[in-house]
């Protein structure tokens, strides 16, 4: 099977955590298929200096989110996962209560059904019990939750770097190797000793 990873973008704030995973699978051996929602168009122009186009460029092929009868549409379709990223409230509805109304929330349904991994960056602060419900049923049917939650054990100094913390921990849970944090344990000390960091907590 060719490794075949689909990645969704929806309308949620942080676009460029989708972008930014792009990027860095843009030199793997893996099939980037790619679903942009057109909220997520939207914010890839109001929040970032990219324009759509060139974004929807570093995959191997792009999909219209209107397109339900795409072959991502099909669990015939191999792939290995999908990663939605971000993931708005109201893509992870869609998902938790099997409502597939377009591509990206057929796709997710489909990686559910075939028992392959589903990860889902979901967006959103504060959170009420009606966001925490839906995660809990995604989550009971096999989603893996990964909000966007950044560490600091690691001394980032840079908005990239915590974009690419988040990214490492989909990638960690996906098998794919990278160096896009420190780990705790292994070379986390040196790092800090290296730091110049100057907030203090």
């Amino acid at each position: 099977m060719k490794k075949r990873l689909v990645i969704g973008i929806s309308g949620a704030s942080g676009v460029i955590y989708g972008i930014r995973m792009l990027e860095l699978l843009r030199e793997s051996s893996r099939e980037i298929h790619l679903i942009i929602s057109e909220a997520g168009r939207k914010n890839i122009e109001i929040e970032t200096g990219y324009r759509v186009k060139d974004v929807l460029a570093m995959a191997y092929r792009t999909y219209d989110n209107q397109d339900v009868g795409a072959a991502l549409a099909s669990g015939s379709f191999l792939t290995e996962a999908m990663v939605i990223i971000p993931c708005t409230v109201k893509t992870l509805s869609g998902i938790a209560n099997s409502y597939t109304t377009n591509l990206m929330v057929r796709a997710a349904d489909v990686h559910l059904k075939e028992g392959r991994k589903l990860v889902l960056v979901v967006r959103e602060t504060p959170l009420h019990k009606g966001h925490l419900r839906l995660m809990t049923m995604a989550a009971d049917m096999g989603a893996h939750i990964l909000p966007p939650i950044p560490s600091f054990y690691h001394m980032p100094r840079t908005i990239d770097d915590i974009i690419s913390q988040t990214v490492g921990k989909i990638f960690d849970y996906l098998g794919i190797e990278h160096d896009l944090f420190a780990r705790w344990g292994e070379d986390i000390q040196e790092k800090r000793s290296r730091s110049n960091v100057v907030t203090q907590i």
